[in-house]
């Protein structure tokens, strides 16, 4: 089953009315922080050697330093460049001083649009299915952005 969450056979209620409820943290009186949600994948490989693009372990430190400095950065500051998916770590951004081997940052961070459409139509794919009707506004307007902006 595609689940972006990996949590759908341990909701307990309606997924739209969780995804609601979070998305009403926002609008909530009172001193709100919503937190930064950043994606990470360890396990992505090279294409050509089967090997782990990142040395992971100890090092994935130097991503959450990444992570931990952007989330206290203002605009102005700001070390990541927008890419069809969200804001990626700009070159130099995370600290790859000491690192034994050749990382290849282009490839750990390479985009491919035929991945992103394939993903935008399972997720819309998952969300009709697992979802339907109860998708809150918002993710469905997520979703419709991400499509667009991966389209040929």
């Amino acid at each position: 089953m595609h689940d972006p969450f990996a949590m759908r056979p341990f909701f307990g209620y309606n997924f739209g009315d969780y995804l609601a409820h979070w998305l009403s943290m926002e609008t909530r009186k009172g001193p709100t922080q919503l937190p930064k949600i950043f994606h990470v994948n360890w396990f992505r490989k090279d294409k050509k050697t089967g090997s782990f693009l990142w040395p992971g372990f100890g090092e994935n430190a130097r991503v959450l330093e990444w992570i931990f400095k952007r989330c206290g950065r203002t605009r102005e500051e700001e070390a990541a460049t927008k890419s069809i998916v969200g804001w990626i770590p700009q070159n130099g951004a995370i600290n790859t001083e000491g690192l034994g081997g050749n990382i290849n940052m282009g490839a750990l961070f390479d985009l491919p649009k035929p991945f992103w459409q394939k993903e935008t139509q399972e997720l819309r794919t998952y969300f009709t299915q697992q979802v339907g009707a109860d998708l809150p506004a918002q993710v469905e307007g997520e979703l419709r952005a991400l499509e667009e902006r991966v389209r040929d």
